[in-house]
């Protein structure tokens, strides 16, 4: 098995309100364990305490190389309803490197099982999404055959985080979601992300939640994006 993680595209700096390391100190932890890519992805405006949209709109002053990483600048953007509405639009996409959206229970107005997943696909097929944060973590019930299928066929990738195994969340059905998630992905051999949604710089590249999930499934290394940063900007088309 490879095991060389060499990208981490979910993390946080204190510009999100609840982090608590720098922009620089994240870039320089990332280098320190080898990565060759780092994602930065502050919490998008729904969420009380981030970052106000001039942040987004400045982010190009940000070097893109930095302590011989690769760094993408972009937003953990917030899915508010079972119509996939977001809360930046495509203007403010435009200014990312990368777009992630999730569903944040507190910031999200559910359905039934098949409309959240109906949204949930609307927005894995919107042009400015790149992956699909923690959607196994059960903020909202979903069919998890569908939306591997749709991630499939528009190249979304849908991540297993790390973040949402923390006993301290309370996130009881998220280990058999993820589960159900990977063996789907491995079924129709969809290409998935490892999310360490990195709160502080030591949880960078973390993902020690996920192995035994990864064991646990005989889930492929070859997708495993982490694994292979190449393959991943071309599958996103970045």
């Amino acid at each position: 098995m490879n095991k060389k993680i060499l990208l981490d595209a979910h993390t946080h700096t204190v510009a999100s309100g609840h982090a608590y390391s720098s922009l620089q100190e994240m870039a320089k932890a990332a280098a320190d364990k080898g990565l060759q890519v780092l994602g930065i992805t502050e919490h998008g405006p729904s969420v009380p305490g981030t970052c106000p949209m001039l942040y987004f709109k400045n982010m190009f002053v940000v070097p893109r190389q930095m302590y011989g990483i690769r760094l993408l600048m972009g937003c953990e953007i917030n899915i508010l309803d079972t119509k996939g509405s977001l809360d930046l639009t495509d203007e403010q996409m435009g200014w990312l490197d990368i777009g992630i959206a999730g569903i944040h229970g507190a910031w999200y107005q559910a359905g039934t099982k098949e409309e959240n997943t109906q949204g949930m696909i609307n927005v894995i097929r919107h042009p400015g999404i790149h992956i699909i944060s923690h959607p196994a973590d059960g903020s909202a019930e979903l069919d998890f055959e569908q939306l591997v299928l749709a991630a499939k066929e528009a190249h979304t990738l849908l991540e297993v985080n790390n973040h949402s195994l923390a006993p301290q969340r309370k996130k009881t059905v998220a280990r058999e979601n993820n589960l159900e998630l990977l063996r789907l992905c491995k079924r129709y051999g969809v290409p998935t992300i490892l999310g360490s949604d990195a709160h502080v710089s030591f949880q960078i590249a973390d993902y020690e939640r996920l192995y035994p999930l990864l064991a646990e499934t005989d889930f492929p290394d070859e997708l495993i994006m982490n694994y292979w940063p190449d393959r991943f900007f071309d599958y996103l088309r970045l």
